[in-house]
């Protein structure tokens, strides 16, 4: 089986193309991985300063989802250029 690995990345390091495509595979899965950390870490953040404090539970409801959107929006921009490397 690693062999079977082994000899489809030698062919894909054959390419530019591979190459572009091999890069943009691992950029996207790391831009996944992050965003995903850094919502976890959102998450149990927000989730333990209510615990903390009830009664100011809204506002940090409120900027957990405005943090939460803005690391999509990096992963999404992230994805994107990792799609333009390997339409490139």
């Amino acid at each position: 089986m690693l062999s079977t690995i082994l000899g489809i990345l030698e062919d894909t390091a054959n390419s530019a193309a591979g190459l572009a495509g091999l890069g943009a595979g691992i950029g996207a899965g790391i831009a996944a991985i992050g965003a995903g950390l850094g919502i976890g870490n959102i998450g149990k953040g927000a989730g333990e300063a209510i615990a903390r404090q009830p009664e100011a539970a809204d506002n940090i409801r409120g900027n957990a989802l405005i943090l939460s959107a803005l690391i999509e929006g990096v992963a999404l921009f992230a994805v994107v250029v990792t799609l333009l490397l390997a339409l490139k």
